[in-house]
């Protein structure tokens, strides 16, 4: 009988270990194991604002001015309405007035869509950081004005490719003399716009 009662408690002591402490034990672990996670998260954080600023103080030391020009340069959405106004003040001094502007929409859900580059099979996607849009438009006048039009739309700020330029004249029997000398120029351009 003397044993006995040791004998219970060893087998209570155990099966509380087993049942509360080692449990208990092993939350502290885990709990241990996650607070370490958080300590490196929050050095994380701490690491990523004083990147945060140092970019946000070289931000600041650029001259607004600049940073006008260059989000003219190459804005961040296509801004396609600014865009035709723009090239219309362009055309504006040389009396030739845009006609006929087509242009796709772009879906702004849709407008980080990819494109699979030439040559490459369609399981490789190639990822731009940068979009595409087409304009398409039309426009009259003198062949000088027309030089002059895309000697100004080449200096402009904003980012543009001339793709082609179709000409054609109003020349033939019974057109009036002043006007032969007027031309139609219909133009397929490319712009360019940073994807986010």
């Amino acid at each position: 009988m003397r044993f006995i009662l040791p004998i219970i408690l060893i087998g209570i002591s155990i099966t509380g270990f087993f049942l509360f402490t080692d449990p208990l034990y092993n939350e502290m672990n885990g709990l241990r194991e996650k607070a370490s996670s958080y300590d490196e998260a929050l050095d994380n954080s701490k690491a990523l604002e004083d990147q945060r600023d140092k970019l946000t103080q070289k931000l600041n030391s650029f001259d607004q001015a600049n940073l006008d020009k260059l989000s003219k340069l190459l804005p961040d959405s296509v801004d396609n309405i600014r865009l035709i106004l723009e090239i219309e003040k362009i055309a504006a001094p040389y009396g030739m007035v845009l006609k006929d502007v087509k242009y796709e929409t772009i879906d702004e859900k849709n407008k980080n869509t990819t494109k699979v580059s030439p040559g490459l099979q369609d399981t490789q996607i190639v990822h731009q950081d940068y979009g595409v849009w087409d304009l398409g438009f039309s426009t009259q006048g003198s062949y000088s004005n027309f030089y002059n039009f895309v000697k100004d739309l080449e200096k402009n700020l904003r980012i543009v490719d001339v793709v082609s330029v179709d000409f054609s004249s109003s020349s033939g029997v019974g057109v009036n003399p002043a006007l032969s000398s007027i031309y139609k120029y219909d133009f397929k351009i490319k712009t360019y716009w940073l994807k986010n």
